[in-house]
């Protein structure tokens, strides 16, 4: 069944590239106690991911965060490297986490992973967003399809914070 406004997300732990290096990061650690913005794309450098979904949480970052936000994590179906080399391409290094859930366990987890495998990328998230309070789901905006970032693009959550 997939998560749900109400529900509490499942613990996992991701990897995140730091200027020291690999980090790992529990949702216990990014989400207890905290008010978090989460969002999720099918890959990084993907044309969507990289062209709308990702720049609109950057640019919008100072207003998420005036709007009593913690944080800010993108998560994506790619390892750290990847993710890292996103983080630095992109600008983003040190504003937002740039989580990697390499192997889709916490996608598949909240059960919204996605077979892109037409496509010749795998098993990959579907892209959604989500306000994230104390580990509880707040709000959660899933797109239709992975081609789309309006529903889960930085636009919505502001207004829905």
């Amino acid at each position: 069944m997939t998560i749900a406004i109400g529900d509490k997300l499942p613990a996992a732990t991701f990897k995140e590239k730091t200027a020291d290096g690999p980090v790992e990061i529990s949702t216990e650690q990014l989400f207890a106690g905290k008010r978090v913005v989460l969002f999720a794309v099918p890959g990084a450098f993907t044309p969507t991911c990289s062209l709308n979904h990702l720049p609109g949480y950057l640019e919008n970052r100072d207003a998420i965060l005036a709007k009593g936000v913690d944080d800010i994590a993108v998560i994506a179906v790619n390892d750290w490297h990847v993710m890292g080399a996103w983080a630095q391409s992109s600008g983003g290094m040190g504003k937002i986490h740039f989580l990697a859930d390499w192997d889709a366990s916490f996608a598949k987890a909240l059960s919204l992973d996605i077979d892109l495998s037409a496509g010749g990328l795998g098993v990959r998230s579907k892209r959604y967003s989500m306000l994230v309070e104390d580990g509880v789901v707040k709000t959660l905006n899933i797109e239709e399809s992975p081609g789309q970032a309006t529903v889960s693009g930085a636009a919505a959550m502001i207004e829905q914070l």
